[in-house]
């Protein structure tokens, strides 16, 4: 069994942000561990560490997630 880089998976139409290149890729061309995605557009996938970013907020402010009590509601 040969070990190394795996071939990347995904298909033309889709579009992945890689976080490594900061780049914008069809395809992908990076491994899955380097990128985000699919989107569905070149947009998209433009815009995806914003997008990651406002999720994350979201998430944080998701009062299902937040463990913690001591934080003021508001």
């Amino acid at each position: 069994m040969a070990f190394g880089r795996s071939k990347p998976t995904g298909q033309p139409g889709e579009w992945f942000y890689c976080i490594k290149h900061g780049k914008v890729e069809e395809g992908p061309e990076c491994p899955a561990k380097d990128r985000l995605g699919p989107y569905t557009s070149r947009e998209e996938a433009a815009h995806a560490l914003e997008t990651a970013a406002e999720r994350n907020q979201e998430w944080r402010d998701d009062p299902r997630w937040n463990d913690d009590e001591t934080r003021p509601e508001g």
